[in-house]
C-alpha cells in the first residue's frame, strides 16, 4: 500500500504539472477572444485610471509605446484571486459558501508547498535542523487542519446551495456535484491520515520525495495520499482548472488595449474562413459555413442578407 501511494503521489503531481502546463499553452493559442473595450483597464496610468480614461485620450497614441502598471493589475487581481471580490461584490450569499471552500484549498496547498520545500531540501543533503523542522511541521498541521475543515464545510455547503437553490440548479450539471463530492471526501482522509500517522508531516514528505517505503504509512494516510494525489491530476481536465483561464480572461479579454497591427489583422482574416459549428439555432452555424458567411446573414430572414 505504502509503494503504491508513493508512486501515485509522482505521477498524480507530474500529471498535475503536465496539465496546467497544457491548459496555459491551449488558452494562449486559442483565437483571439472579442475584448470587451470597458475603461479604466488596471494597468493604465493612475492619473487616467482615476477618472475612467484611457491612453487613447492622446494624440497618435497608437505611435507611442504602451506603459502597463504592474501595481494597478496586482491591486485588482489580488483581491479576486484570494478573497473572491466579484463574487463577494455580487452575489454575497453564494461568497459565504465558495470562499470558504477555496480559502481551504488555498491552505492545504500552502501546506503541501511547505512540505515539498522541506522535502526537496531534504533530498538535496541539507535537511532543515530540529527547530526549523517542528516550526515547518506545526505550521503545516495548522494549515492543514484549517484547510481540511474549510474546504470540506465549503464544499458540503456548495453541493446544498446548489441542490437546493432553483438559480444553481438549472446549470448544475453531474460534474459539478462530482467535483465537489470527491474533494468533501478526500479532504477529510487526507486529514484523518496525518493524525493517525505517528510520523511527522515533514518526515512524510521527505519519504515520498525519496521513495523510503522501509517504514510503511498508515493505511489511511496511504490511501489518502493515492487520492489526493489522482484528484492534482484530475483537476486540470475539468473546469476546476479555471484558477489557469483567469489570468487569458484578464490580460487577454478584459484588459487588452492594444493597438490593431498587421499580425491582428491577419489573425482576424483567418479566423473569418473557419467554420463553426454552434448549436444555437439563430447562429444559424451548421459547419457549412464559413464565419464570413454567418456574420453576412441576416437571421432573421432565411437565406438574406444584412
Amino acid at each position: 500500500m505504502t509503494v503504491a501511494s508513493f508512486v501515485i503521489a509522482w505521477i498524480g503531481v507530474a500529471a498535475f504539472v503536465v496539465g496546467t502546463c497544457a491548459r496555459a499553452v491551449r488558452y494562449a493559442r486559442a483565437p483571439m477572444h472579442l475584448r470587451w473595450e470597458l475603461y479604466p483597464v488596471p494597468h493604465e496610468a493612475p492619473a487616467r485610471a482615476a477618472h475612467g480614461g484611457s491612453r487613447y485620450e492622446e494624440r497618435d497614441w497608437w505611435r507611442k509605446p504602451q506603459a502597463r502598471h504592474l501595481r494597478g493589475e496586482l491591486a485588482y487581481m489580488l483581491p479576486e484571486m484570494l478573497l473572491l471580490a466579484g463574487l463577494r461584490q455580487h452575489n454575497r450569499r453564494l461568497w459565504y459558501r465558495s470562499y470558504p471552500f477555496h480559502l481551504g484549498l488555498y491552505l492545504v496547498a500552502a501546506a503541501a508547498a511547505l512540505l515539498a520545500a522541506g522535502a526537496l531540501v531534504d533530498l538535496a543533503g541539507a535537511p532543515l535542523g530540529d527547530g526549523a523542522a517542528r516550526a515547518v511541521n506545526a505550521a503545516c498541521d495548522l494549515l492543514g487542519a484549517g484547510g481540511v475543515l474549510l474546504g470540506t464545510g465549503g464544499a458540503l455547503a456548495l453541493i446544498h446551495a446548489r441542490l437546493t437553490d432553483p438559480k444553481l440548479a438549472t446549470y448544475s450539471a453531474p460534474a459539478d456535484y462530482f467535483n465537489l463530492a470527491l474533494f468533501a471526501g478526500v479532504l477529510p482522509l487526507v486529514g484523518l491520515g496525518f493524525l493517525l500517522e505517528p510520523a511527522p508531516a515533514l518526515l512524510v514528505a521527505a519519504r515520498v520525495a525519496r521513495l523510503d517505503t522501509a517504514a510503511p504509512l498508515h493505511p489511511v494516510l496511504a490511501a489518502g495520499l493515492a487520492l489526493a494525489a489522482l484528484t492534482a491530476a484530475y483537476v486540470p481536465l475539468t473546469h476546476m482548472s479555471h484558477f489557469v483561464g483567469k489570468w487569458f480572461t484578464y490580460h487577454n479579454v478584459r484588459w487588452d488595449d492594444g493597438p490593431t497591427g498587421e499580425r491582428v489583422r491577419a489573425k482576424m482574416a483567418e479566423y473569418l474562413t473557419y467554420r463553426p459549428t454552434w448549436s444555437a439555432p439563430h447562429v444559424q452555424a451548421d459547419g457549412t459555413k464559413t464565419w464570413r458567411e454567418v456574420v453576412a446573414a441576416n437571421p432573421v430572414k432565411p437565406g438574406g442578407r444584412r
